[in-house]
């Protein structure tokens, strides 16, 4: 008869994890890294959007000039839901959504949009200048492609940046003067409005005072009256 302890054969088997087992675990473990890569991305989108070039929609939406009036629904669509402040921790979630709302919005206002296109597209042919280029080429062609760094796209972008800044330089400058303007008119008006309270009010005054004026006046002529007579006495006499 053997001393040997035996093993206990059911225990190991219990302690042995089953392959169903093991394929939950893995499941919820990719679950769990999907989860945090989702969280993740969002945070980074609203970092993107708040770091966007304000004055550019497309830039905001990470569109082409090109798109259509689909295309942004779309994209606006799956970028405020998926940056939604109900769905990112970011403190600055609410922001951004706000940012990304309004660049749907110019980029579906007609007048707008064509107002920014036609900026982008002045930058377009600006850079094909510079680059001795026709401003007839499209954004595929060959030439476009073997410019060197920075890329034509980039090129374009920047250009249209610099124009953009100095568009709203010359608005603001424009609201500034309109502003000052109205306000130097404001206060003509009020000079003037002041100047016929102060002549109603004289007119008044004199009015309320022209009583003690007559009898003043009365008792001066009196007063000549009495001194003319008594000098011609004292030269008859």
């Amino acid at each position: 008869m053997s001393d040997k302890p035996s093993t206990n054969s059911s225990s190991t088997k219990n302690n042995t994890p089953t392959p169903a087992a093991s394929s939950s675990k893995v499941t919820d473990i990719e679950k769990l890294l999907n989860r945090e890569a989702s969280a993740f991305q969002r945070e980074v989108e609203v970092e993107r959007i708040l770091k966007a070039f304000k004055l550019n929609p497309y830039d905001i939406l990470d569109l082409e000039i090109s798109a259509t009036p689909e295309d942004i629904k779309k994209k606006y669509r799956q970028l405020s839901l998926f940056i939604h402040p109900d769905k990112t921790p970011h403190v600055r979630a609410p922001e951004a959504f706000d940012i990304l709302k309004k660049a749907e919005s110019e980029l579906s206002d007609k007048n707008k949009r064509e107002e920014l296109d036609a900026v982008i597209n002045q930058a377009r042919i600006t850079v094909l200048k510079s680059l001795n280029l026709s401003a007839s080429l499209a954004d595929n062609d060959p030439q476009l492609r073997d410019i060197g760094e920075p890329s034509f796209k980039v090129r374009v972008r920047a250009k249209a940046k610099e124009m953009l800044i100095d568009e709203e330089v010359r608005r603001r400058k424009a609201i500034k003067l309109n502003l000052a303007n109205e306000g130097l008119e404001a206060r003509k008006k009020e000079e003037e409005v002041a100047a016929k309270k102060r002549k109603v009010e004289e007119d008044k005054a004199w009015e309320d005072n022209r009583e003690e004026r007559v009898d003043s006046w009365r008792t001066f002529a009196n007063n000549n009256t009495r001194k003319k007579k008594k000098q011609k006495v004292a030269i008859l006499g």
